[in-house]
């Protein structure tokens, strides 16, 4: 399955991986969102996040939510 990277511009670090290019089931309260990436069939989701977590996400629900931590200073 390829799915697709988005950022949220409304919270920091929101990130949500989506099943459509337009991410058009990801939650209206965390957009805008913006597409920063894809992930394809075979290939390594970042951050080392289960690519099966992320799949059965997008089956159930359309989008699967994460969040970058901060990185300390």
């Amino acid at each position: 399955m390829r799915f697709f990277i988005f950022q949220s511009d409304a919270g920091a670090g929101l990130r949500a991986f989506a099943g459509d290019a337009a991410g058009r089931d990801l939650p209206e309260q965390f957009g805008p969102w913006r597409e920063i990436g894809v992930v394809r069939p075979g290939t390594t989701p970042p951050f080392n996040l289960s690519r099966d977590t992320i799949e059965k996400a997008i089956s159930s629900h359309g989008f699967q939510l994460w969040r970058i931590k901060p990185q300390p200073e």
